[in-house]
């Protein structure tokens, strides 16, 4: 059970370092327990769901373990969606409380009649005995959805237990390291590829509400982190920022990096500051590690995406379709929509193959995914927003090449009656979430369609591309 983590640390070794303050193990448990009586005495039982609104906080932390002592899952939050879209969400788990720090508790106070100041003390009320166990769901991540709407995926205590051990093993892990988190910890890979396997073993976490270069940088200096977790966008910032010729990162062992392919120009940056780039497979439904690297075949082969994680199983379908399986898949799609196949394979969506020595590598997505920055996007969740735009008869989403993101949205259209490009941009606004937003409209006479009448996915990028 993950709530005895804190529990079985040194009391006064630092768990968490956040705003100058340092939180010791001894206190992280003290407030994992004060946290789960406050959430007891407002009526949350096994099997209800928290939600937590908020930057990178120390008390999403807290909410975690302190779920985990009830058999309750957490429900991280992303910040950066649009309030309709945070509402849906909500209302689809069927939340018992919201908690918030103070930056969202407007905000949060807007969506749900039940908030608590996630900052503020967790009060006095009785302690009450943790009855939550290893089968308990303990967390439910929202991703995008093809249809449209996202989708909850249900993850039990083992499966964040067993994925911790997959992440000490892929870097090394032990007591003595001091993990920097700047990656938001609403996505599994912030929560689960460093965090939560530095805290299953007693290390520290450094953490950072939010990415920003200059912090990044001061940290790596002051702090001297020996692990970090980034995104392809991230590592562009880092590379491209004045700091970096002089940064000092003598202090990283590794960097671990995923969510997208990772370009090689970017990798080889990092190696020629001699930190290797750890990378990292997996999704949201597989807690997330699947495959990974380890430190020495990140400088002998980059690019690759590693080998199967050692309690995780991988194959190829027969369409080269990478299939997961193992304790760290999801249980289900709340409320109760499978998500396995017959004999337990989860189907990524994303192609791959394997070389003759065994090494894997990402080929491809055969989902019409588009990843900006580290954020997944599905064009249905865009195009939905798209039907009712001004002066559009009809439009679809694909992604479009960028070098600082990766890729972004494109709106193509048909133009109707009162058409204008900067009319439809401003549509999205309030609608969805800023970075699902097009970053551009490409109009045309007519969109490409199959002889079943579905839009052609490469003729549309192409639009995309030279519009």
């Amino acid at each position: 059970m993950i709530w005895r983590w804190p529990e079985r640390a040194a009391p006064g070794a630092p768990a968490l370092r956040f705003g100058g303050q340092v939180m010791s193990y001894g206190m992280l448990a003290s407030e994992a327990r004060a946290c789960a009586a406050a959430l007891a005495a407002r009526g949350v039982r096994r099997g209800d769901r928290v939600a937590f609104l908020g930057a990178n906080h120390p008390a999403q932390l807290v909410l975690l373990f302190a779920c985990a002592r009830l058999g309750a899952l957490l429900l991280p939050l992303n910040w950066r969606l649009a309030a309709p879209e945070l509402g849906f969400i909500l209302a689809d788990a069927g939340a018992a409380l919201v908690c918030a720090t103070r930056e969202y508790l407007p905000g949060a106070r807007a969506l749900h009649a039940q908030v608590l100041d996630a900052e503020a003390a967790w009060g006095a009320a009785p302690e009450v005995p943790a009855t939550g166990g290893a089968e308990d769901a303990v967390l439910l991540v929202y991703t995008s959805g093809t249809t449209g709407r996202p989708k909850g995926a249900v993850l039990t205590q083992q499966a964040l237990a067993v994925n911790a051990l997959n992440g000490v093993d892929m870097h090394g892990m032990t007591s003595a390291d001091r993990v920097l988190t700047v990656l938001p910890l609403f996505h599994v890979g912030g929560l689960n590829i460093q965090t939560t396997p530095a805290l299953s073993v007693g290390a520290e976490v450094v953490l950072q509400a939010r990415f920003e270069p200059s912090a990044f940088f001061a940290a790596c200096a002051t702090e001297r982190p020996t692990l970090t977790l980034l995104v392809p966008a991230i590592m562009q910032a880092v590379v491209t920022h004045a700091g970096w010729a002089t940064a000092e990162l003598g202090s990283l062992r590794a960097i671990g990096a995923g969510s997208s392919d990772v370009p090689l120009d970017l990798i080889a940056a990092f190696h020629a500051r001699g930190v290797p780039v750890q990378q990292v497979y997996g999704a949201t439904e597989t807690c997330p590690i699947a495959l990974y690297q380890s430190a020495e075949e990140a400088m002998a082969a980059p690019g690759s995406i590693g080998c199967p994680a050692p309690r995780v199983e991988a194959k190829l379908s027969a369409a080269g379709e990478i299939l997961v399986r193992g304790p760290t898949t999801l249980r289900h799609y709340w409320p109760a929509t499978p998500a396995l196949d017959a004999e337990g394979w989860f189907a990524t969506g994303d192609a791959g193959r394997v070389d003759a020595d065994g090494r894997w590598w990402f080929t491809d997505r055969l989902k019409h995914l588009i990843i900006s920055g580290g954020e997944n996007i599905y064009p249905a969740e865009v195009e939905r927003v798209l039907r009712d735009a001004p002066g559009v008869l009809e439009g679809a989403v694909c992604g479009r090449p960028d070098a600082r993101w990766g890729e972004v949205p494109v709106a193509v259209v048909v133009p109707g009656p009162g058409f204008r490009r900067a009319d439809v941009l401003a549509h999205f606004q309030g609608r969805i979430a800023r970075f699902k937003q097009p970053h551009d409209v490409v109009a045309v006479p007519a969109l490409p369609r199959t002889a079943l009448g579905k839009v052609e996915l490469a003729a549309l990028r192409k639009l995309a591309i030279s519009g």
